[in-house]
């Protein structure tokens, strides 16, 4: 990891100064096969919007391009939340948006160019803050449903000790902690809910703003990791980088197979490897099949325009994203900062997808031996 993580979690504002960069952007033509310093002589200042989720890999990838590729390429990311992305994409008002939640099919109808692209994959964990307990925590759908429902409400609950035998777990109220702003990190815990409680299906369900039973509400990954550290006896959901970088502990969750799993790199990437992935890449991967998938793992997406007309800061955006996917360093750093890069075979679909783009009849990104450019 080149950069420490803390430079990026410190501020969440998490923005890239576009200051000294020309707004014109420019994206000299290539004469020789894509590599990942392809876009060293661009220029351009970028704008995006989304998801918090992976806000922390993305500055940093930003920050590492800018500083080691690209010197004129800045991109200005601010981490809003995935509705908030999704809804500043369709209005245009960025160059690409950032979610954890596929776009929803009303939303696409309203801008039917969308392009999805994987980018990493990550884990929402549940997050917790009990006082003087050492051993980690097993919970279930069915526990978790319930603290969130609101019907179980005390850390020594009979369901949470029968899954946690020789635990002493304390006579102490649950404080829940949820999203309070629009969140594909809601809707992937909601998502994994849904399809494993019953009642939670039933009276909440898959929402990036769920109508919450119970709870206190914390804006962001980073809101709802610092309620959890400042209040005891908590507990709460968030993206596992969050967690770890504020040393919360955090549950292993029960999978489909019967195992209780911690969200390790290893446990995401297994919750992929069986999973179908659509055409359009829109899916859902918790509660996946396998013995080592973690169930409540997901992609991030960036949300891309195939009919802008920008023909320029699409093709920026695409030799950057090139950069990420492909740069030894950039991959490590996924990594390091707790995010599981795509598996190959995917991968390899992204890559054409990528190579598909158009801008006024023209490929934007040299077409692979091979490659017939749709």
């Amino acid at each position: 990891m080149r950069r420490r993580a803390a430079v990026f979690f410190a501020g969440m504002v998490l923005a890239v100064a576009a200051a000294g960069c020309s707004s014109n952007a420019t994206a000299p033509a290539l004469t020789g096969p894509l590599t990942t310093t392809s876009g060293k002589d661009d220029r351009a200042s970028l704008n995006g919007a989304g998801a918090t989720f992976p806000a922390i890999l993305y500055q940093a990838w930003f920050y590492d391009y800018n500083h080691d590729v690209a010197n004129n390429v800045r991109i200005n990311y601010q981490a809003i939340g995935s509705g908030g992305g999704i809804q500043q994409f369709i209005e245009g008002s960025v160059d690409f948006g950032a979610t954890d939640a596929p776009m929803a099919d009303k939303d696409l109808a309203k801008k039917p160019s969308t392009q999805h692209l994987p980018t990493v994959l990550g884990a929402v964990v549940l997050a917790y803050n009990v006082p003087g307990l050492a051993e980690p925590l097993n919970l279930d759908g069915a526990v978790v449903g319930g603290i969130y429902l609101g019907t179980i409400t005390r850390w020594d609950d009979p369901a949470i000790a029968a899954m946690n035998p020789g635990v002493a777990l304390p006579a102490e109220a649950i404080s829940v902690v949820q999203r309070s702003d629009g969140s594909g990190t809601s809707f992937v815990f909601t998502d994994w809910l849904t399809k494993v409680n019953a009642q939670w299906a039933a009276k909440v369900g898959a929402s990036k703003s769920p109508n919450w039973p119970v709870g206190i509400g914390g804006r962001g990954n980073e809101g709802v990791s610092q309620l959890i550290r400042q209040t005891p006896y908590a507990i709460g959901y968030a993206d596992y980088s969050y967690a770890r970088q504020l040393g919360l502990r955090m549950a292993l969750i029960k999978n489909r197979s019967g195992a209780f799993v911690a969200p390790t790199l290893e446990a995401v990437s297994a919750a992929a490897a069986g999973a179908v992935i659509p055409e359009d890449y829109r899916a859902s991967i918790t509660n996946a099949e396998g013995a080592a998938a973690y169930p409540v793992s997901s992609f991030t997406f960036l949300l891309l325009d195939r009919e802008s007309t920008a023909c320029a800061r699409t093709t920026v955006l695409l030799r950057m994203l090139w950069w990420a996917y492909h740069d030894e360093a950039a991959v490590a750093e996924t990594r390091a900062l707790d995010y599981a890069p795509l598996p190959a075979e995917l991968l390899s679909r992204v890559e054409a997808t990528m190579r598909s783009f158009t801008c006024k009849g023209e490929a934007l990104l040299p077409a692979a031996a091979g490659d017939a450019v749709r």
